[in-house]
């Protein structure tokens, strides 16, 4: 049970550590807990947690099929609709800057996140990770 659980954390703090690596920025620890960037930090924890729970209990348990549906749903989402929310916050920001002489605007309504979003490639390298992650933590303490 505590891989279960474990490994899935594991893998977001893997996922996340080389998210720091993957651009020519300084280190930022605020950038670890983004929701963008290569890899996937959602991606590798529902990954390894399908991984682990299939290597557990098999291909045929019920807990194997929930976690692929969740996984299926969490990347799904990862690369679609959190993309969209992305393009809507930064057309937001535009009409708030454009409206610049509304001081209430400035005041009332912070800027919003433009980059929630993951690519394709994001996702899937974050779900390799997901499933090394996985894999191997299961050979060392399984």
């Amino acid at each position: 049970m505590y891989l279960t659980l474990f490994i899935p954390i594991i893998s977001v703090i893997v996922a996340q550590t080389i998210k720091q690596f993957t651009d020519n920025r300084k280190f930022k620890l605020r950038k670890f807990f983004s929701y963008s960037g290569m890899p996937s930090g959602h991606s590798a924890a529902v990954v390894s947690l399908s991984t682990i729970v299939a290597l557990q209990e098999g291909l045929n348990s019920a807990t194997f099929a929930v976690s692929v549906v969740l996984a299926l749903i969490v990347m799904t989402d990862a690369i679609g609709l959190r993309t969209y929310l992305g393009s809507h916050g930064k057309v937001l920001n535009v009409l708030v800057k454009d409206l610049h002489e509304d001081k209430f605007l400035d005041e009332k309504y912070p800027t919003l996140l433009e980059k929630i979003g993951h690519t394709p490639l994001q996702v899937l390298i974050g779900a390799i990770i997901g499933f090394c992650v996985a894999t191997i933590g299961f050979v060392i303490f399984g």
